[in-house]
């Protein structure tokens, strides 16, 4: 018998009734067991699995981490390390190390490990038949020793080998930047960092073994930060653990403040190694029942109906967030009509954004209200940059660089990786160049006053133009400042964006920012002579290399 079948949770009829599988072994019977250290949780379902109770004095080991995870009777978890928030419950604010764990059966079909450690209050669950560890977090207010939220499971890369490429370490030989950023032999690199992927692209991170599967499916991100377009690490594979990383909120990158008084779920999933079903598809109505701080039942929340939306570009997908202080959410608009939908909201007004791909094109108030549906009439896409009128113009505005030279590279490599072609690319031709011939980023070190040339007719330069360059992300304070033939513009001012590293950690997303600069007609070369545009990178801040100063590009164009 296949481990697919050991593993698979027992069916339900349509009336709701556990029915069972012809052909399951016979397991120990749904418990929960308790010793002086741990509590022992037996699912009924092939997983077995203990959570810490005390504190054993080891620093990579806490009461409320899980301690043990036995998959048919086989030690998955790493025993030295526990997996856990952070580094651990007893070091997640500066003043708090005590951490409590209490743990309750609920009638026969559920039961609940509640760990609580100054702020946060976080729950392990179990559903009686099913191979899942059910998770919880919710706090309100962030932890202050790293300053995010994140849970790790650390399990023995001897029996799930099979994890992200780009993010394996175990075979790298040196440290190209940080402590985090490693290369193979062949100068390759690898990092926890390029396992991400966009929040709206991925509901399960994992990896497999022999005919099993370890997975961390996801919850709709509510409580988290950043959007559906944050990327964030999401794995590393070591040589001893696979560590499975679920983000809440993380510093890298963040465009936005973090959320707080929120219950952010997510399931540890059991299988023979087939991509898990998405929290969509995860029973989690039974949470009503378990006490659990923070829930908001689906009656207590509101929907969003768009009927349509107006001057869509069928060249690009559409996507519809929601964000105020305390929720986010987004869904997909339909291809054709632009029709969405957003369920199961919590109470509230929101900023309600438009995306062309990344780039926001509209955007307006909504207001939602528990137990009702908000219908919102067609809306008209009037700030697209797109559909303005062009003398020329090199990438699109979309919010994203991935168009341009080793722009399909960037989320999943350092910039320094020989898998990418030379940053310092040939001065590009208006009319000749193809858009993968210009930098996807502009460093002050690297390939800085990069050439633009092009000609304008005679009606052309008899009058002033607007130059834009839009950016998707600045580092270190990096902006472009312009030159065209013998004329320059003012150094422009920062753009506001995240402190933290960004273009060499596998994200080009920021605040999407438009610099504008009005050229005059006396700045232009004279009838059929090439004008000559040097986009230059100006900063005082940055260090060297591929962590000076920088900016990711949207698009360049220059008005009518």
């Amino acid at each position: 018998m296949n481990l697919k079948r050991r593993l698979r949770p027992l069916l339900l009829s349509a009336a709701g009734a556990i029915l069972t599988c012809v052909g399951l072994p016979a397991y120990a019977s749904f418990s929960l067991t308790s010793t002086t250290n741990y509590y022992t949780v037996d699912t009924n379902a092939g997983v077995v699995f203990s959570i810490r109770r005390t504190d054993n004095g080891v620093s990579t080991q806490s009461a409320g981490d899980l301690a043990s995870l036995k998959i048919n009777g086989t030690e998955y978890q790493d025993q030295s390390r526990g997996s856990q928030l952070n580094s651990g419950f007893d070091w997640l604010y500066k003043d708090t190390s005590s951490v409590t764990v209490s743990a309750q059966k609920i009638n026969s079909n559920y039961i609940k490990i509640t760990v609580k450690a100054g702020d946060l209050t976080h729950y392990y669950m179990a559903r009686n038949g099913y191979p899942y560890i059910y998770m919880a977090t919710y706090f309100t207010s962030e932890p202050s020793q790293h300053g995010h939220v994140r849970y790790i499971a650390r399990i023995k890369r001897a029996l799930l080998d099979n994890g992200p490429e780009a993010s394996d370490i175990s075979d790298t030989v040196s440290t190209v930047e940080s402590s985090d950023i490693f290369a193979l032999s062949n100068g390759e690199t690898r990092s926890k960092h390029y396992s991400n992927q966009r929040a709206i692209d991925w509901s399960a991170i994992g990896a497999t073994g022999d005919n099993v599967g370890i997975w961390i499916v996801r919850d709709n991100q509510e409580g988290s930060s950043g959007g559906p377009f944050y990327r964030s690490l999401l794995n590393q594979g070591g040589s001893t653990d696979q560590e499975i990383t679920y983000i809440v909120n993380y510093a890298e990158a963040q465009t936005e403040d973090y959320r707080t008084g929120i219950l952010n779920h997510y399931t540890l999933v059991v299988n023979d190694g087939e991509t898990p079903p998405s929290d969509s598809d995860i029973d989690t109505s039974w949470f009503a029942n378990m006490g659990l701080t923070g829930y908001v039942a689906v009656s207590n929340r509101g929907r969003v109906a768009g009927v349509a939306i107006n001057n869509m570009n069928s060249d690009y997908t559409y996507t519809v967030g929601f964000a105020n202080s305390s929720a986010q959410y987004w869904a997909s608009a339909d291809a054709s009509s632009g029709y969405f939908s957003s369920d199961n909201m919590l109470p509230g007004t929101y900023t309600m954004t438009i995306y062309k791909n990344e780039l926001a094109v509209e955007s307006q108030s909504v207001t939602v209200s528990a137990g009702d549906t908000t219908i919102l009439n067609t809306i008209t896409i009037n700030d697209d940059p797109g559909n303005d009128s062009v003398i020329w113009r090199i990438g699109k505005w979309d919010g994203s660089p991935q168009e341009f030279l080793n722009g399909d590279l960037l989320t999943t490599m350092h910039p320094s990786d020989p898998r990418m072609a030379e940053w310092d690319t040939g001065n590009f031709i208006v009319g000749t160049s193809n858009t993968k011939s210009f930098p996807a980023y502009i460093w002050k070190d690297i390939n800085n006053s990069h050439i633009i040339y092009f000609k304008l007719s005679d009606a052309q330069r008899a009058s002033a133009h607007t130059l834009r360059i839009g950016i998707t992300i600045a580092y270190a304070n990096g902006r472009p400042k312009v030159s065209v033939n013998d004329w320059t513009s003012s150094n422009p001012s920062p753009s506001t964006q995240p402190s933290t590293r960004s273009l060499t950690v596998g994200t080009y997303r920021g605040n999407n920012t438009t610099f504008e600069y009005t050229i005059p007609a006396s700045a232009w070369a004279d009838s059929g002579e090439w004008n000559t545009l040097k986009v230059t990178v100006i900063s005082g801040s940055g260090l060297s290399d591929y962590l000076s100063a920088g900016v990711s590009i949207d698009s360049i164009d220059l008005l009518n």
